[in-house]
């Protein structure tokens, strides 16, 4: 497999630190989590600061990018105090992704085409800053053309839909959702944005993602952690890096077919 068709992979340790803040104290530490990560085969950290602090804190931000030697992927909300957040810690890279307080996760994607007006001076400081700036959207032309607009550098798109669709045994809604995605990748690809996805991947559900390849990362969070509570962290995360080469090989593979 060529360096280019690497498919890589950031894992998010938020939910780390919901166990943590369960009880108070600092016992799971996300920071330790995160360094299991980059030892098993990560290729980057994600973490989401929320406005209510239900699981990673403003200290473990520091933590994170300067501790675990990988890259930092800050999940955010466009709001004054999380923009000064990034500014002042400077990670690799922020994505930018809609909030409720009263939301249990993230629940779709951001309308960057309607909010482009607040987006814009986000977008613009943040690029300044030298960060790296992701929008998390669904799979809508709309929105990829919004991301390229407000000179976004990468979208992420949002996965639940399908993830949704395929543990419910929906075939066709499923269908559906994975060729939206699809478009969705070639077509934020055609207008120069680097495409990543996320949101509610598993072991069965991974694959058929992973081999598209217009997809540069997957960001993977909730599911690792829950399965490490069986396996481990270590072998949570490197059956899931197997599953993503796999696909990614095997697509290769095809479209070698394809030209010859």
């Amino acid at each position: 497999m060529s360096p280019k068709s690497h498919l890589r992979l950031g894992v998010n340790i938020d939910h780390v630190a919901t166990i943590r803040n369960a009880r108070g104290g600092e016992h799971p530490d996300p920071v330790r989590a995160a360094k299991l990560a980059a030892a098993a085969g990560a290729d980057g950290i994600t973490a989401h600061l929320r406005e209510d602090r239900r699981h990673i804190r403003d200290g473990d931000i520091a933590r994170l990018k300067g501790e675990t030697g990988l890259p930092l992927n800050l999940e955010m909300a466009a709001t004054p105090e999380m923009l000064e957040i990034a500014l002042r810690h400077s990670p690799h890279a922020c994505c930018i992704v809609p909030e409720r307080r009263e939301e249990v996760t993230t629940e779709g994607g951001l309308d960057a085409s309607g909010l482009h007006n607040h987006l814009a001076p986000v977008v613009a400081r943040l690029s300044d800053k030298g960060i790296r700036v992701s929008l998390f959207i669904n799979a809508e032309t709309r929105q990829l053309e919004a991301a390229r607009s407000l000179g976004a550098h990468i979208v992420e798109l949002h996965t639940g839909a399908y993830c949704e669709a395929a543990i419910g045994r929906e075939s066709a809604k499923r269908d559906a959702e994975l060729a939206r995605l699809a478009e969705a990748a070639r077509n934020g690809a055609a207008l120069g944005l680097e495409v990543h996805a996320g949101h509610g991947l598993t072991f069965d559900t991974v694959a058929p993602v992973a081999a598209m390849p217009e997809l540069a990362e997957l960001n993977i969070g909730h599911f690792l952690i829950g399965e490490a509570i069986f396996t481990g962290l270590d072998a949570s995360i490197k059956r899931m890096r197997a599953a993503m080469d796999e696909a990614r090989h095997g697509a290769d593979s095809g479209e070698a077919k394809g030209r010859a």
